[in-house]
């Protein structure tokens, strides 16, 4: 990999792991809510995006989609109500987890037949997430869990319906745009409930303009250098990422379950990364 597209590559997972941080960091630190967090982190990137956008080319339209951008919206509220109550490195395995997994189901969906190695690695990450989810001391609160669930798979529909997208960075920064009013919808319904403070504001903005604006937009410029197998597999890194962060950032504790749940989770996507890779080969 050339030194300038592993920056980039190794940029943009930091900036994905951030988003999970700065979330919790937010929500488990300060004043503000979920839902102000999560007008505040959408409208910063869209402002990001709008920017980079100008910036790259002359003033174009802005493409992507209504059903886009509701995806969007589900994944960042639910994502930002799940952090309340969730680890980061937690939050984050299952949110990778969701994702890569129903990115699967939704392909075997359209007919893409996994052979035994990928079936295999397919029930070894099911089993790891369940492995995470079964009640006991050290298991994650259920509601949070079941939020990022949401959260995933509304980021995996995401992510297929961009597939098709002929301008990425244009068809992200139309989603986040169109996102506002549902976002403003949202926070109009919680209005009872709004709390905010500076920090929690700022760790927003943060999360929306840094993490998820220049983050996605860094993370386009890895991955034209980037083979779909390998931008699948680079991925893997955030949970870990994200898990260790969380511990020495925010003192998170790493238990063992954690630990055999993110090596079942992973290792069973490894898999099935792998069996794709040797079909296409």
């Amino acid at each position: 990999m050339p030194a300038r597209t592993l920056l980039l590559t190794t940029a943009a997972m930091l900036a994905f792991a951030g988003n999970s941080l700065l979330c919790r960091l937010a929500l488990n630190t300060t004043e503000i809510d979920p839902a102000t967090f999560t007008s505040l982190r959408l409208a910063s990137g869209a402002v990001m995006l709008t920017l980079l956008l100008r910036m790259c080319r002359r003033p174009a339209a802005m493409a992507g989609s209504w059903r886009g951008a509701t995806a969007l919206f589900v994944y960042a509220a639910a994502f930002s109500f799940a952090y309340v109550s969730l680890d980061a490195g937690v939050g984050a395995l299952l949110l990778f987890g969701a994702v890569q997994i129903s990115m699967v189901l939704w392909g075997w969906r359209q007919g893409e037949r996994p052979g035994p190695v990928s079936l295999a690695g397919l029930l070894l990450a099911f089993a790891g997430l369940l492995a995470l989810l079964l009640p006991g001391a050290s298991a994650p609160p259920l509601p949070g869990s079941l939020m990022m669930l949401i959260a995933g798979i509304a980021w995996g529909a995401y992510s297929l319906l961009g597939r098709s997208a002929s301008d990425a960075l244009a068809a992200t920064t139309g989603n986040f745009v169109r996102s506002l009013p549902l976002t403003a919808l949202l926070s109009l319904a919680l209005l009872h409930a709004t709390n905010w403070d500076l920090s929690g504001v700022l760790y927003a903005l943060a999360s929306g303009a840094l993490a998820s604006g220049l983050g996605y937009a860094i993370w386009y410029m890895a991955i034209i250098d980037l083979k779909a197998i390998q931008a699948a597999t680079v991925q893997l890194s955030v949970p870990i990422i994200t898990a260790l962060a969380g511990g020495l950032l925010l003192g998170e504790a790493l238990s063992l379950r954690l630990g055999l749940s993110s090596l079942a989770v992973l290792g069973g996507i490894a898999l099935v990364l792998a069996a794709r890779q040797r079909a296409t080969a």
